[in-house]
């Protein structure tokens, strides 16, 4: 297992590197068959007004999924110690919901059926982008169907997840709507794979009990 460590305003010194070494090992030493990778970003804000300060992150990379958690706390060593139970817990719920899906495994021919499009997404709002880049993000990005999508998006703990959609070739976002249940994003390319108007991006909810995800 590959276990690679990052820092931002802090240094990673033998102490802190031995420190996560042993919490993270053991955090995921039920699961390192599959375990392809573990990243560990830690860093320490600059900013008084944000506390707490001293936050941890780890990223595993499980055969072809992502499985995601972060904490953060005013004692760096306490926030890896957060960081390390709540993955083990996410490893241990994406192991079972794996073994239960082969268990359960069934066909279905059902289809999706999209629901009406809100014409103005943004009201009263002005679109804005941020002043500079804080962070970029590099990852694969293999075909997966919308189940798939959505239980990335737990695995996460984001409130999105971008995707390659397995059926049509495109990009799409899934993300938890705040008056529950999830949408995707979908792009307008005069195709027929999506809905929308005036070239913009298509917005279709989802209901999760229709993707057959076991849980």
């Amino acid at each position: 297992m590959k276990l690679v460590i990052h820092g931002k305003n802090i240094e990673i010194t033998e102490a802190i590197r031995d420190y996560v070494h042993q919490k993270i090992e053991k955090a995921v030493s039920h699961f390192q068959n599959i375990t392809n990778e573990v990243d560990v970003h830690l860093s320490v804000a600059r900013n008084p007004r944000i506390n707490p300060k001293q936050a941890a992150e780890v990223t595993i990379y499980a055969n072809g999924s992502v499985i995601r958690a972060e904490e953060s706390s005013e004692n760096l060593y306490a926030s890896i110690d957060l960081v390390a139970d709540k993955i083990a817990r996410q490893l241990r719920k994406y192991k079972e919901r794996r073994q239960d899906q082969k268990t359960h495994a069934q066909p279905t021919n059902e289809v999706l059926v999209p629901q009406p499009v809100a014409v103005d997404l943004i009201g009263d709002r002005t679109p804005e982008l941020p002043s500079e880049v804080v962070r970029t993000k590099y990852f694969s990005m293999p075909p997966m169907t919308l189940a798939e999508a959505l239980e990335q998006l737990q695995l996460v703990g984001h409130d999105f997840y971008m995707f390659r959609n397995a059926e049509t070739g495109e990009i799409n976002v899934i993300y938890e709507r705040n008056h529950g249940g999830y949408g995707v994003i979908q792009p307008r390319n005069g195709n027929g794979h999506t809905n929308g108007k005036n070239g913009k991006s298509a917005h279709t909810n989802v209901a999760p009990e229709k993707l057959h995800l076991n849980k």
